[in-house]
C-alpha cells in the first residue's frame, strides 16, 4: 500500500468561499440541491439539548452514513475512487485505523499536512466508496466524503446532529424517497436546527 501525501483532491475544499459554518455543514458551493440526513430527529425548539429531547439512535450514525452512500454511489462515475475526510481531532482514533488493510488507504500520516478549512483540520483518505464498509474506523464518522468525479458531497461536522448532501436533484430525490433514511431537503444559506451542547 502506497501512501499519497498530495492534498490537491481537497483543493475544492480550501478554495469555497462559502462561509466555514456552511462549508463544514453541507460541503462545497455550487450543488444543484441539498439536503440533511438526520441522525436524530430535530430539536423541537431552539435551546433544546439531545437530552432533554429524549432523542435515541436506532443504529450508529456510520452505519446510516453507509446507507446514504449506497444511495448515492449510482450518481457517481468514479465509485472506485473517492476521499474521505476525518477531523483531526478524532487524532488517537485515526492513528489506531488500520491503515494496512485494504481498500482504504491513509493520503496523510499523522504530522503531515492537514487540509485545513476554517476553524477545522482533516485527515485525508482514498479508496473505493464501497471502502467505508470495511475499514478499521469503528464508528467515525468521516467529515466528508466525495467521489473522484465530485458529483456529489456529505459533511458531516462534530457538532451537529445530521449529515449534509449536496448533490444533484436526480440523486437528492432517490434519498429523498429511501424509506431507510430521514432526509430532507434544506437550504444551506438559512439558518439550520442545532441542539445545545
Amino acid at each position: 500500500m502506497t501512501e499519497v501525501l498530495d492534498l490537491s483532491p481537497a483543493r475544492w475544499l480550501l478554495e469555497d468561499l462559502a462561509p466555514w459554518d456552511r462549508l463544514v455543514g453541507f460541503g462545497p458551493s455550487g450543488f444543484e440541491a441539498y439536503a440533511r440526513l438526520r441522525l436524530i430527529p430535530d430539536p423541537e425548539h431552539p435551546d433544546q439539548s439531545e437530552s432533554a429531547r429524549g432523542a435515541s439512535k436506532e443504529g450508529s450514525d456510520l452505519s446510516a452514513l453507509r446507507r446514504l452512500l449506497n444511495q448515492l454511489v449510482p450518481h457517481t462515475t468514479t465509485p472506485g475512487h473517492g476521499y474521505f475526510c476525518f477531523w483531526d481531532g478524532y487524532t488517537g482514533a485515526v492513528e489506531d485505523m488500520d491503515v494496512d488493510c485494504p481498500p482504504v488507504r491513509r493520503s496523510v500520516m499523522v504530522g503531515a499536512p492537514l487540509v485545513r478549512v476554517p476553524h477545522r483540520e482533516y485527515y485525508l483518505f482514498e479508496g473505493p466508496l464501497e471502502a467505508i464498509h470495511e475499514w478499521g474506523a469503528g464508528e467515525l464518522l468521516p467529515a466528508f466524503v466525495w467521489p473522484e468525479d465530485r458529483a456529489w458531497c456529505t459533511a458531516a461536522d462534530v457538532d451537529q446532529h445530521w449529515v449534509g448532501v449536496g448533490a444533484s436533484e436526480p440523486a437528492l430525490q432517490g434519498l429523498l424517497a429511501s424509506l431507510d433514511l430521514d432526509v430532507v431537503r434544506a437550504d444551506p444559506t438559512e439558518p439550520q436546527p442545532f441542539y445545545l451542547r
